[in-house]
């Protein structure tokens, strides 16, 4: 029998159990779930979750099916003694970028990449990618995508386009158009053999389906998180800056091993 799935109900979720961090994952996985690339077949649920701001135990299941992000979000929350994986962060190192990071030891970064690939790479990708630990590599969404997905799934066809549009990236929002917006945004680029951020050149992304979405308001100037052409949330300046620079060092590893 198939499982019905409730669906959540706006209340004011228990203090104890802080809804902002799930609600933000949602914000970055809803779109690669809509895509089938990652999660389970939730994605009309948990982007009601989200919209709803509510958390409850089968959201909490419904996102530990990101087999890509839990590990990473585990790590990080055991390392910065914080017991939820979604808090938000947490969450915010994961696709953002923040001090948790630094906070992670290299041998829990070296061990936990072992353990989860060693059956899906060939030994020389492994030590090619567990060695990006000692240069600095941090579990961070950007290095997942530059230099463990792409070996991991053996990317074909625009591999350039297909990473450019998994890494989160940031853009100033020039106009908003009904369910889009254009945006100036720096795509992924191959120059000379090494991977960098081009120029900023406009490109339209989504921000609503069905009148629905997490980017509601928004004016020219707004700088904007996206995620496979998805308006994820709005950025203060300081995240905006984070991102780049954790962007910036995932690129510098990716570009030691191309």
């Amino acid at each position: 029998m198939a499982e019905v799935i409730l669906a959540p109900q706006i209340g004011t979720p228990p203090p104890d159990r802080s809804v902002s961090g799930t609600t933000r994952f949602i914000r970055y996985a809803f779109m690669p779930n809509r895509l089938h690339y990652c999660g389970g077949d939730d994605n009309g649920a948990i982007f009601d979750y989200a919209l709803a701001a509510v958390r409850e135990p089968p959201l909490d299941t419904m996102l530990r099916k990101f087999t890509g992000a839990m590990p990473y979000l585990t790590l990080i929350a055991r390392s910065n003694n914080i017991a939820d994986p979604f808090d938000d962060r947490v969450v915010d190192a994961y696709w953002i970028g923040n001090e948790l990071l630094d906070r992670v030891a290299m041998p829990e970064l070296y061990g936990s990449l072992r353990e989860r690939y060693r059956k899906q790479l060939s030994p020389k990708l492994l030590d090619l990618i567990t060695g990006k630990v000692a240069a600095g590599a941090r579990p961070h969404h950007s290095f997942h995508v530059l230099d463990v997905w792409r070996n991991v799934d053996h990317l074909d066809g625009n591999v350039l386009a297909t990473i450019d549009n998994c890494r989160i990236s940031s853009g100033v929002v020039r106009s908003v158009e009904g369910v889009d917006v254009v945006v100036e945004r720096r795509p992924l680029v191959l120059q000379e053999g090494r991977l960098v951020l081009g120029e900023a050149q406009p490109e339209r992304a989504t921000r609503l389906i069905e009148g629905k979405g997490f980017a509601t308001e928004l004016a020219p100037g707004d700088t904007v998180s996206l995620h496979w052409s998805w308006v994820c949330e709005t950025l203060t300046e300081p995240q905006a800056r984070a991102l780049e620079r954790y962007t910036l060092h995932s690129l510098a590893l990716a570009n030691q091993t191309i």
